[in-house]
């Protein structure tokens, strides 16, 4: 071990989280119609696999694109042979295009200022490294992403504060909330370089109103600090209120023109809204030209491959294909997302409501035993082992009320999410249901409120060695 580097060997990747290890235990008995109907069905991953069939349609429309020719004539050598890390024109300029198109063409995007990226992931960690210095802090709402534990601190070095939201008010970001995560950073001694939220939410599914956005700006004005909007769900948006840009709401308040302007990153990726993690396509935004620089400098430790680049560029070029698949891919997420609701409130089970993304955030707190962490860890258990559905509990995503859930909808077949549901309502209707006393009902009502715990900071600042804060 002492061979190794303390990178290698320390325990600040975020692994041992909740959320990873149901992807482990999905993956020994994975869930197969015929080969294998009793294994773990897998609704912890946020996939899109709705609306495969109009990608595929289009490939077979456009050979040329596929199979990488141009007027009929193979350009495979051009393509192997070049890889500039600044990225093909044609295709920045595709991608600022559809960028523009995924938010009703209500602002637009210059593509000399995208920095391509082998996905959402490295495009934040990228950012991480031109904006913070290894013990800096960045404030992310609660419930976040359990991969940023592992995407922005593990080789950056960057600190996690959250600002907590709660159920009171639908987990919405408020001013006392950001100014409390401030000054809990600075009792840390943590300097704080900026604000990173995601938009529509990971994982509650919801788009943020123009007075969070509002709030934001306003704050990191004050504070001198950034802001970096992920906005890699912006395409899923499928009921109202729609999806507004940070880039709208800058454009609104005249700050064009600003340092504030500069502040402003965004983080865009065709992993939710296209359905393709797989391709690793992602991209900053920032107004800031030497962010831009040194982000593109960063990028050639992740590139995006030519052939890739090549096809996309033909497929987002085509103004009929984006605008009918952004709609049909709604209708679709809109139509699966009601029928997750509707079997979950069958079975007794409440979401918040939400208006996008491919998750609900499904509350189970009647169903814990008391209103305890442990006891969400348990029912999450039972529900991985003996439900056997991954579902991703609140704890993971830091969330500071035991019994909330992340369940993702999009990435199985209608037959699938059916068996799903019918399972957890088995599960609610069965013996176990009926033992929980009417005692225990009332005291989780009653306990509203609970004191943040230190877990909260688990795997952000208080586990980590003195040499590694």
């Amino acid at each position: 071990m002492g061979l190794l580097s303390k990178k290698a060997t320390c325990n600040s990747h975020g692994q041992d989280s909740s959320y990873f290890l149901g992807w482990e235990e999905y993956e020994k008995n994975p869930y197969d119609e015929i080969k294998n109907p009793d294994g773990i069905i897998q609704m912890g991953l946020a996939e899109n696999q709705l609306s495969f069939d109009l990608i595929e349609s289009w490939l077979a429309k456009n050979p040329d694109a596929a199979n990488f020719q141009r007027e009929g004539q193979s350009i495979f050598r051009e393509l192997a042979l070049f890889q500039d890390y600044h990225g093909l024109p044609s295709f920045k300029n595709a991608m600022a295009d559809f960028m523009s198109e995924n938010r009703g063409n209500r602002v637009s995007f210059d593509p000399n200022k995208l920095v391509l990226t082998a996905g959402a992931t490295p495009a934040n960690e990228t950012l991480m490294f031109c904006l913070a210095n290894p013990g800096d802090a960045f404030l992310l709402p609660t419930p976040y992403y359990p991969g940023f534990d592992r995407d922005l601190k593990w080789r950056t070095g960057v600190e996690i504060v959250p600002i907590q939201c709660t159920s009171a008010n639908g987990f919405r970001i408020t001013k006392s909330a950001l100014e409390e995560a401030y000054e809990q950073a600075q009792k840390l001694n943590l300097k704080v370089k900026g604000v990173l939220i995601t938009n529509p939410s990971n994982p509650l599914g919801t788009t943020m109103t123009r007075i969070e956005l509002n709030h934001l700006l306003d704050f990191i004005s004050r504070k001198n600090l950034h802001l970096i909007s992920d906005e890699i769900y912006s395409g899923t948006v499928f009921n109202s209120p729609g999806f507004i840009s940070v880039m709208e709401v800058l454009k609104e308040k005249k700050l064009e023109n600003t340092d504030v302007f500069k502040r402003v990153h965004i983080v865009y990726s065709l992993s939710k809204d296209l359905g393709l993690p797989g391709f690793r396509v992602g991209v900053i935004y920032s107004n800031d030209d030497i962010v831009v620089a040194a982000a593109t400098k960063m990028s050639s430790f992740g590139l995006i491959s030519s052939q890739t680049q090549y096809l996309l560029s033909a497929l987002l070029s085509d103004k009929n294909f984006t605008s009918n698949y952004l709609k049909e891919n709604q209708i679709r997420l809109k139509n699966r997302h009601k029928k997750l609701v509707s079997g979950l409130e069958t079975a007794g089970i409440e979401c918040l409501k939400s208006n996008g993304g491919l998750f609900c955030w499904v509350d189970m707190r009647h169903l814990l035993t008391s209103n305890t962490f442990e006891a969400e860890i348990e029912l999450w258990k039972k529900i991985v082992y003996e439900v056997k559905l991954n579902i991703s509990p609140g704890s993971s995503c830091h969330c500071n009320e035991p019994g909330w859930f992340r369940v993702c909808f999009a990435n199985m077949s209608e037959e699938t999410l059916k068996v799903a549901l019918n399972r957890l309502k088995m599960f609610v209707d069965g013996p176990s249901s009926t033992t929980r006393s009417q005692s225990e009902h009332q005291r989780l009502k009653s306990l509203r409120k609970m004191k943040i715990s230190n877990w909260v900071f688990r795997l952000s600042f208080h586990d980590r060695e003195p040499e590694e804060r």
